[in-house]
């Protein structure tokens, strides 16, 4: 029975030492992962550039990183166990203690701007503080992190000039795009001009080489020559035909004068740039406008078609619908060009309170891959020089702030169509 026993106990001691090595094993895993831990937490700290304090629940001070030390001369082992206090100046610990304070009962995060007592003198911080939680939710300390608020300035400035640079290119690549688009009428507004100037210029040397024999005769009159002479005179002149002639170049300077007036009044409403309050206005009038002018502009015009009824009243402002109308068209024309046959359709309709014009040609159409890109702003499947791929971005940016669409629509293997829909009439109310 003795020797039961003491095997037995043998038996317990050794399940008890090899619990004990089992323990002395995990506790020197856990030991290696904390000391893993504790060296991951000392390189944060190090490494950080923003200011990073670790309180307990009393608000004394357990950890600070390398920055903070850096800014405020201190050692760490002199800030180990003060009361965070110390860091600010007294009209700042006040506020600090309240935010701490607030934090133990309603665990919130806080952000306050405070100073950091350095050796050079107060140095403004953006601070933000949050609770650090046990395992039962309770709040055992805090941590504050901050930057100071010289370099947020900085930051902020740096970032409200790259905006301001970056809104002025985008003025800039909207001015040039309308530049572009006026710059390829030019060709098709000197054409226009010149026949009709060149048709006064003509009458106007009819009507001074007519004036010249009317002097001639009437001086005659005036000297007292006498009937038979100035019948004569009237008759070498050709004076009865003159005056006819003279009431043709008349009407013809006339007439070249109004072409000249019509062209000028196209241009105004063509440059117009659409401010101030919105109108009702004619689609069909503003999309006969705008489609003309860039035809005259075209090295080769295809042929032009517009159906639909004759007036189409919407609602917006008309120059800003006729550039959505001139970059459509001028799109249409770039896509037919060189091509046998090429032709641009405008389709116009107003139906269920909106007013509808379809842009489209006979060209190639739209690749199936690109079609879900067609509206990105520097997007174009034009050559280098062609343009600038702002268009139809601007476009839809147009159609949208008057309440309307622009959409691409679905023509397979038939050319391109662009579809705008725009309001008929001001929303009331």
């Amino acid at each position: 029975m003795p020797e039961e026993a003491w095997i037995e106990v043998l038996s317990a001691v050794d399940r008890t030492y090899a619990d004990l090595v089992d323990y002395q094993e995990q506790l020197e895993r856990q030991n290696a992962r904390l000391q893993d831990m504790q060296a991951f937490l000392t390189s944060i700290l190090a490494s950080v550039s923003d200011v990073l304090i670790v309180l307990d629940r009393a608000g004394r001070i357990e950890q600070v990183s390398a920055s903070l030390l850096a800014r405020s001369g201190a050692r760490a082992q002199a800030l180990t166990g003060q009361d965070v206090a110390r860091l600010v100046p007294p009209e700042d610990a006040a506020r600090l203690a309240e935010v701490l304070d607030r934090l133990r009962a309603d665990r919130r995060p806080a952000v306050l701007e405070l100073a950091l007592a350095t050796p050079d003198g107060p140095e403004p911080l953006e601070l933000s503080v949050a609770p650090r939680l046990d395992d039962r939710g309770r709040v055992a300390g805090f941590v504050l992190t901050g930057r100071p608020l010289g370099e947020l300035r900085r930051a902020y400035a740096e970032l409200t000039e790259s905006h301001d640079a970056l809104k002025s290119a985008q003025s800039l690549l909207v001015r040039n795009e309308k530049l572009a688009s006026l710059g390829r009428l030019l060709a098709g507004v000197a054409h226009e001009l010149n026949n009709p100037i060149s048709f006064v210029y003509a009458n106007a040397h009819a009507l001074d080489r007519y004036v010249g024999k009317f002097e001639t005769y009437f001086a005659r009159v005036q000297d007292g020559a006498s009937r038979e002479d100035l019948v004569t005179l009237r008759e070498q002149l050709r004076l009865d035909r003159e005056i006819t002639n003279l009431r043709q170049a008349t009407q013809g300077a006339r007439d070249g004068a109004e072409r000249v007036r019509d062209i000028v009044e196209d241009l105004r409403r063509l440059s117009s740039d659409g401010a101030g309050e919105r109108v009702s206005f004619d689609l069909a009038e503003t999309a006969r406008v705008a489609a003309h002018w860039v035809l005259r502009g075209a090295k080769e015009a295809p042929a032009l078609t517009i159906d639909g009824p004759g007036t189409v009243q919407a609602w917006g402002r008309p120059g800003h619908i006729q550039q959505i109308v001139m970059n459509l068209v001028q799109n249409a024309v770039d896509a037919v060009e060189g091509r046998k046959g090429g032709a641009v359709t405008l389709t116009l309709a107003a139906e269920a309170g909106r007013a509808r014009l379809t842009v489209s040609d006979n060209g190639p159409g739209v690749p199936a891959e690109v079609r879900a890109s067609i509206f990105d702003p520097f997007f174009t499947t034009k050559s280098v020089g062609r343009g600038t791929g702002l268009g139809l971005s601007i476009s839809l940016k147009i159609a949208e702030e008057h309440g309307g669409h622009l959409t691409l629509q679905d023509r397979p293997g038939s050319g391109a169509a662009f579809l705008l829909d725009l309001p008929a009439q001001g929303i009331s109310g």
